[in-house]
């Protein structure tokens, strides 16, 4: 439940332009991006976006294809909302926003082709890589869908294959061929409150915002994934500025992978 008391002061400081940590309305906290943070993952990456924390870990493992896509491989993402994050998770089945969270960063990294699933495939109709994207908070300070999103692009970068004889896989073995990313997708959310549009939220803000909306885009400002959140409606003007504000955000994100 969003709540109220603090929603006058964040418009109060928003009509300025400016917000409870001095940053402006359009401005990202600073970003820590660390590599290979899993000794036993393919691939694996640690994001700090201000007080915002987040683990992704990557395993490829042997599975067989959709029988609609017999020659492409499959991705899997996962977000675990752990206790130790954040006061509001909760231990037990996965919550309604780990579902969201999860849908959205698949759904970005699915439809903007960033991995040639193609290039997974060892055997038609038998043999396929799976990538499975297993994202941990580690704490919520706001924004998380955003800095998930990054975190699992970010790993994705780096993983490599295991080594594999046709049969079984050798994980301990080291690994040389990269994993097939052609594209770089990093969603952004805008949130809107009365009239102000703004990123990257701390948790105060994040609890007020009236709607807001997901936009995952690649290089070159192409769009590949929306989301839409929030009890308000918003009207085709508000879209139109969400976009150009997250794509504009995302190329400088995009500059520090």
């Amino acid at each position: 439940m969003r709540g109220t008391e603090i929603k006058p002061n964040i418009l109060r400081y928003m009509d300025e332009n400016q917000r409870f940590d001095g940053r402006k309305l359009d401005q990202l906290r600073p970003i820590e991006i660390e590599y290979d943070v899993i000794k036993t993952a393919e691939g694996s990456a640690r994001v700090k976006m201000g007080g915002t924390e987040v683990i992704a870990g990557i395993k490829l493992e042997i599975g067989s294809p959709f029988p609609d896509t017999p020659d492409n491989g499959a991705l899997m993402v996962g977000v675990e909302l752990l206790p130790l994050a954040s006061p509001e998770f909760e231990k037990g089945p996965p919550s309604i926003d780990s579902i969201e969270m999860s849908r959205v960063v698949d759904r970005g990294i699915r439809e903007s082709e960033a991995i040639d699933t193609k290039k997974l495939c060892i055997t038609k109709g038998e043999k396929v890589w799976m990538v499975m994207v297993d994202i941990c908070p580690i704490n919520d300070d706001g924004n998380m869908l955003d800095v998930s999103g990054l975190a699992a692009i970010a790993a994705l970068k780096v993983t490599k294959f295991p080594e594999f004889d046709g049969e079984s896989i050798d994980y301990k073995k080291p690994r040389k061929k990269q994993l097939p990313i052609s594209k770089v997708p990093i969603p952004i959310t805008v949130y809107k409150v009365a009239d102000k549009l703004f990123v990257d939220p701390v948790a105060e803000e994040q609890k007020e915002y009236d709607g807001r909306l997901t936009v995952t885009s690649t290089e070159k400002g192409m769009l590949c994934a929306m989301q839409k959140g929030g009890d308000e409606p918003l009207s085709a003007d508000d879209v139109d500025d969400m976009v150009k504000i997250a794509v504009k955000k995302a190329d400088e994100i995009r500059k520090k992978l």
